[in-house]
């Protein structure tokens, strides 16, 4: 059998995977999601809640224990190009099939979901999985404000998502526009460019890092015009069967922000 990853790199099995190794914490959720179980995942791959603390972890997503997943023998092993490191990478596929994905976008999220499933043999599962995905988006009602948006992912010092990620589709996808424009996908800002970009929104992203209270309230008085909101790392940046509930979520948060607005 043989499959082409979103890399472009071509994958030969000689029957379908059972013992697989997944690099990614939405990837991995979606293994379980599709009753294909991975055999070991990284200390990141946190959900389901009760699958995690028996999992066999196999370091970090970008500090791989590679002897460990030599010793593990898997028949697949699934990547990321942005999430996972080249080099580790590199090493793994000399040894194993190595499937990785490349998401941009909530179609690249389809048709990474839809490959497992074919690669896995849960075709029906993936495929059903994604239809419900997209019927829960076309129901999305997005505000008719439009409205710029400062998604920041890390603090000390701030790293915000520029254009060409999945985070940035995602912003799209709610109705608003993505403030920061650059090259660099992940850029560092200074206070002074936060406070030139003069976003209408800020979100404070759950992960990477988790922000808090007096964050918050830094960049509150840094941006005394713009609504400076938390929000769920998880929705904005999982690209497996957590976008089911995604769109429920974006409802909620649009809800809180004409609510912040209200009060403002």
């Amino acid at each position: 059998m043989k499959f082409i990853d979103q890399m472009g790199n071509l994958i030969v099995l000689d029957k379908t995977p059972k013992r697989i190794v997944s690099l990614v914490p939405s990837q991995t959720e979606l293994l379980y999601y599709l009753r294909v179980p991975p055999i070991a995942q990284t200390i990141f791959c946190i959900h389901p809640d009760q699958d995690y603390k028996k999992a066999n972890k196999i370091g970090g997503t970008k500090k791989l224990n590679i002897q460990k997943i030599i010793d593990l023998k898997p028949d697949l092993i699934i990547g990321n190009k942005e999430e996972n490191d080249e080099h580790q990478i590199l090493e793994l596929q000399k040894l194993f099939p190595v499937w990785m994905s490349d998401i941009y976008s909530l179609k690249d999220a389809y048709e990474m979901i839809v490959s497992l499933g074919r690669i896995l043999d849960e075709d029906e599962a993936a495929i059903n999985l994604k239809l419900q995905i997209e019927r829960s988006f076309s129901r999305l009602i997005t505000p008719n404000f439009n409205k710029t948006v400062l998604y920041l992912i890390w603090n000390n010092p701030y790293f915000g998502v520029a254009k060409n990620t999945f985070v940035d589709d995602l912003i799209s996808t709610l109705g608003f526009t993505n403030v920061l424009k650059e090259e660099d996908r992940y850029p560092e800002l200074s206070d002074k460019k936060i406070q030139e970009l003069n976003p209408d929104l800020v979100f404070l992203s759950s992960e990477p890092f988790p922000f808090k209270k007096e964050h918050q309230k830094k960049l509150e008085t840094l941006l005394p015009s713009s609504s400076v909101l938390f929000v769920d790392g998880e929705s904005f940046s999982w690209y497996g069967n957590r976008l089911l509930d995604t769109p429920f979520y974006f409802e909620n948060l649009i809800s809180d922000i004409r609510t912040h607005e209200s009060e403002s």
